[in-house]
C-alpha cells in the first residue's frame, strides 16, 4: 500500500522537479495529483511515464491525501498549508513561510533527521533555503569533527532559483546583445545576462539582504545556533547550479587532509578535489545531480584552524525538491505516515 500525494505548485521550476524526482525515486505513491492556481488547470505535466493534467487547488478535497509537497510560494502556503496539516496531511513546504517559526521543524535529512519528530504539531515541515541546505550538507560532519565557531560564504546562486520569467531573462538578454536589441529588465534589478548581481531577495536595514538572513538564521537552526555566519549573496548568468565559496573557522584543528577524509564518507556529498586542471566541480557538472559536490579543500593560513572549499549542487534539485522527498522518505522510514501506520 502507498500514500496519496499531491503536489502542489506543479507547473513550476520546482514542482516539476518534484514529479520527476517522485518517478525516479519509485516514490511508493498510489496516486499523484498535480495541483496549481486556477488559470493552469488542465495544464499537463510530466510524472515518469505518465502525463498528469492539474487540477484547481482551490476546489480540491485534501481528505484521504498523505502528503502535500507544497510549492507555491508564501502567500499560497501560509493560507492553505495550516487548513490541509488540520485535515491529516503532511504538508512539506518549498517556501520561507514556516522555516523559522518554532512550531515547525526544518529539515535536512543528513544533518537533523531527529528533528522531525516535532512534525505533529502543525502536520508541516519546512525545507530550507537552496542555498542554505547544500551548506549546511557539507558543514554538518566537518561541525561533528572540529565544531565551527564561524562561517563566511559567498554565493554564486543561478537564475533558476528565482522562477522560470528569471531564466527566460537571461535567456532573452542574452539573446538580445547578440543581436542588438534593447535590453529588458523584469525580473532582476540589473541587467542579468554577462553580469553579476550583488541582490537576492529584499534588503534589511542593517545592509544584508533577506536572503543572507536566511543562511545565518536557518544554519543556527537546523545546526547549531552558537554558529556564527555572514553571507554574500550573489546572481550569476547561470541557468541552473548554486555555487559557494565557504570559508569555515573552527574551536578544534582540522587539517584540509582530515576534511577531505571525513567529506568522502559524509552522506549526501561528493567530493571531487584534485589539485589540477578540472579537478573540481563547476554547475553545468552538477545539473540532475543528487549530490553536494565539495572541491578545493585547503588550510586557510590567516585565522587559526581555518579551512575553506568551494561547494557545488542543483539548487531545485537538493536544495528544493530532492530534500523535500527525502524528508519524506525519512517518515515513511520511521513509519510516520500515520494511514499505513495503523
Amino acid at each position: 500500500m502507498g500514500l496519496r500525494v499531491a503536489v502542489v505548485g506543479a507547473t513550476g521550476n520546482v514542482g516539476r522537479e518534484m514529479l520527476e524526482i517522485l518517478a525516479e525515486r519509485l516514490f511508493p505513491a498510489d496516486e499523484v495529483v498535480a495541483l496549481a492556481s486556477r488559470r493552469s488547470v488542465g495544464m499537463e505535466v510530466s510524472f515518469g511515464e505518465k502525463t498528469l493534467k492539474c487540477k484547481d487547488l482551490e476546489n480540491f478535497d485534501f481528505a484521504g491525501i498523505d502528503l502535500v509537497l507544497m510549492s507555491a510560494g508564501s502567500t499560497v502556503s501560509k493560507e492553505w498549508s495550516p487548513k490541509i496539516g488540520a485535515q491529516g496531511a503532511v504538508v512539506i513546504d518549498n517556501s520561507s513561510a514556516w522555516r523559522m517559526d518554532p512550531r515547525v521543524p526544518l529539515i535536512v535529512p543528513e544533518v537533523n533527521p531527529d528533528a522531525v519528530d516535532g512534525y505533529e504539531r502543525m502536520n508541516i515541515i519546512a525545507n530550507p533555503n537552496c542555498s542554505t541546505a547544500q551548506l549546511v550538507v557539507a558543514l554538518k560532519p566537518l561541525h561533528d569533527a572540529a565544531k565551527i565557531k564561524r562561517v563566511v560564504v559567498s554565493t554564486y546562486q543561478s537564475v533558476s532559483g528565482a522562477g522560470k520569467d528569471a531564466m527566460d531573462e537571461l535567456w532573452t538578454q542574452t539573446r538580445a546583445l547578440f543581436v542588438n536589441d534593447d535590453i529588458r529588465k523584469e525580473a532582476f534589478t540589473k541587467q542579468i545576462a554577462f553580469n553579476v548581481i550583488p541582490h537576492i531577495d529584499t534588503f534589511m536595514e542593517d545592509g544584508f539582504t533577506k536572503e543572507e538572513w536566511k543562511m545565518t538564521a536557518e544554519t543556527k537552526k537546523i545546526l547549531d545556533p552558537a554558529i556564527k555566519l555572514t553571507a554574500t549573496c550573489v546572481r550569476v548568468p547561470v541557468f541552473v547550479g548554486h555555487s559557494e565559496a565557504v570559508n569555515v573557522e573552527f574551536e578544534n584543528e582540522l587539517s584540509d587532509e582530515q576534511a577531505q577524509e571525513i567529506l568522502r564518507e559524509a552522506p549526501g556529498i561528493m567530493l571531487v578535489d584534485r589539485r589540477e586542471d578540472e579537478g573540481y566541480v563547476t554547475p553545468v557538472e552538477c545539473v540532475g545531480d543528487f549530490a553536494t559536490f565539495v572541491s578545493r579543500v585547503r588550510v586557510d593560513p590567516t585565522v587559526e584552524n581555518g579551512l575553506s572549499f568551494w561547494c557545488v549542487s542543483d539548487n531545485l534539485r537538493k536544495g528544493a525538491a530532492l530534500n523535500a522527498i527525502q524528508i519524506a522518505e525519512l517518515m515513511l522510514n520511521r513509519g510516520l505516515f500515520k494511514r499505513l501506520a495503523a
